[in-house]
């Protein structure tokens, strides 16, 4: 076939002669030509147009039968279609089921294999899972039943607490006996993660009651330096409940919002029964047993999460003002405690009982999940799922992880993405090692209530060494406490972005749920496991520091 066929690839247009290389057209890898690449410019001046569909590296190409160009010399064309060739082989790799195959920054396969589509997860990580791709469904309309109306409105004031930092919900166990925590970030901590069971100040944790005052140091630092304040217990909370939803007014300060969340499946029964706070509007990402009720929570409500522009805007901002120190993770506790106030003012209308319940979230609300049960002690088990960097994961592993060359979410990409910190944590994102904590000193704060972290072994954004290590480290805490049997991290793969692997991972949190939600004895709940070996990552060498054991 006589013509000339073109495409386009960073910014620069190239153009070849049909015949062999037109079947290759179907997808190329364009980056082989590299920036620097002799002869891109003589192949931009051959073709003037421009004809191609995508974008960045990888691009699909359509190609356009053009006049014979007589100004292109066969040395232009003989070499492109070698640069052609290589390219259509390289355009031949597929990404296996679940692996990465898209995203801001990927140079590897954007094609997944047959029986799989690219889903692109967000703006940085696309993943390979089964099916065609999405298709227009015609939207389900809801069901209802009716149920008779419990109303009650009823408040409590707190007394009015004054303090120079942020004020933390973990009590030390002798109030007036805990060290002060000094100004400054301390020493640095490169190449392994600081030192649960060590002051600020240098002095050792030698004791439960020493313990209780350096999880309530941890969530001060924590809070000074990445999460922002959490502010105390408003003046007034008040609730009502009737047929499933639970309204809360909450007033400060001159300043009053209000907010719902929804109870489903409820037990029947008097009750009182286990509760599981499910972050975001979807309904709960895990499948909870019976005997357990459903508390849909719309966090985004609280603070939002769209982006840069979403800082200060939500209705904890409208409390407490839009330059508020704290992020959307901190505010999103701060509206589950509320949830806390309104379920111990109403347990006689709702049947929940407060002090069975648990929280969860994926992703972005995963991290919400497990800065909720950190900052709020009332929590009895905290279950983040998929919750990645800025939640089971360790700044500083995935530092260590980027600059091993894979691709990771760190600090300085996150904050980037979105408000989930305080706007203090920017300042500390090129040098993580100067921070005083890392998550696993945040997952640490829920010791020795339960946790069990679930995370998925295919999404390597989301730090699948990250959260090991980190995880794998903060399992010391409870073990220092004689809790491990209140500890799982569970690291498994075969399944999408959010979709729980029942299979995998069902008995586990079965297990959990029945010991501490239903209180059931049966199953086991000292998990630390992941399906793949992670042999270029060393525990120990991370966390060179002893593991005393606590009285």
């Amino acid at each position: 076939m006589d013509g000339y066929g073109i495409f386009s690839a960073e910014n620069q247009t190239y153009c070849w002669r049909y015949g062999e290389a037109c079947d290759l057209a179907s997808s190329f890898d364009f980056s082989i030509l590299g920036s620097g690449h002799p002869r891109k410019q003589e192949y931009k001046e051959a073709c003037p147009t421009v004809v191609y569909s995508g974008q960045g590296e990888g691009i699909s190409v359509t190609l356009s039968k053009l006049s014979p160009f007589t100004m292109v010399s066969q040395t232009v064309v003989s070499s492109l279609l070698v640069v052609l060739g290589a390219a259509g082989a390289r355009a031949q790799q597929r990404q296996t089921l679940w692996g990465q195959c898209g995203g801001s920054g990927w140079s590897g396969p954007t094609l997944c294999v047959d029986g799989a589509w690219c889903n692109p997860q967000n703006q940085w990580y696309h993943q390979c899972i089964p099916g065609s791709g999405p298709t227009t469904a015609q939207p389900q309309v809801p069901t209802t039943t009716a149920r008779p109306t419990t109303t009650l409105v009823t408040s409590v004031v707190a007394s009015t607490t004054t303090s120079s930092g942020p004020v933390v919900t973990n009590p030390p166990v002798n109030p007036g006996t805990c060290p002060n925590t000094p100004s400054g970030l301390g020493s640095p901590v490169a190449n392994q993660l600081n030192d649960p069971f060590t002051f600020h100040n240098g002095n050792k944790v030698t004791s439960k009651a020493d313990w209780a005052c350096r999880q309530r140091e941890i969530s001060e630092l924590l809070q000074r330096y990445e999460l922002g304040t959490l502010p105390p217990k408003p003046s007034s909370v008040t609730a009502s409940f009737s047929g499933s939803t639970l309204s809360i007014s909450v007033s400060e300060g001159g300043r009053s919002i209000s907010f719902t969340v929804s109870i489903n499946n409820r037990p029947s029964g008097a009750g009182p029964h286990p509760a599981i706070i499910n972050f975001g509007t979807m309904g709960a990402s895990l499948p909870v047993p019976a005997g357990v009720a459903t508390i849909n929570f719309n966090n985004d409500d609280i603070a939002q999460q769209q982006g840069g522009s979403s800082r200060g805007r939500g209705k904890f901002y409208d409390l407490y003002g839009s330059s508020h120190s704290a992020g959307a993770l901190t505010a999103w506790a701060w509206g589950v405690s509320r949830i806390v106030d309104a379920l111990e003012l109403t347990q006689a209308q709702t049947g929940i009982d407060p002090t069975r319940l648990g929280v969860t979230g994926c992703s972005r609300n995963g991290k919400g999940a497990i800065v909720a049960g950190a900052l709020e002690p009332r929590i009895a088990l905290t279950l983040p799922q998929e919750s990645g960097a800025g939640g089971s994961g360790c700044w500083r592993i995935a530092t260590w992880q980027k600059n091993n060359g894979q691709n990771v979410q760190d600090s300085t990409q996150i904050v980037q993405e979105n408000v989930w910190f305080s706007p203090n944590f920017n300042t500390y994102v090129n040098n993580v090692n100067q921070l005083p904590f890392d998550h696993h000193l945040l997952a640490g704060l829920i010791a020795p209530r339960a946790l069990y972290v679930m995370e998925n072994v295919d999404m390597e954004w989301l730090g699948k060494i990250s959260t090991y290590g980190c995880m794998g480290i903060a399992r010391k805490q409870w073990e220092a406490l004689g809790a491990l049997d209140s500890f799982g991290y569970s690291q498994v793969g075969g399944n999408s972005h959010c979709s729980f692997p029942s299979s995998q991972q069902g008995s586990e949190l079965n297990a959990f749920i029945d010991k501490f939600l239903l209180r059931r004895s049966g199953g086991n709940t000292n998990i630390f496991r992941s399906t793949q070996t992670h042999s270029s990552f060393n525990l120990n060498n991370w966390s060179p520091w002893a593991v005393p054991s606590l009285n």
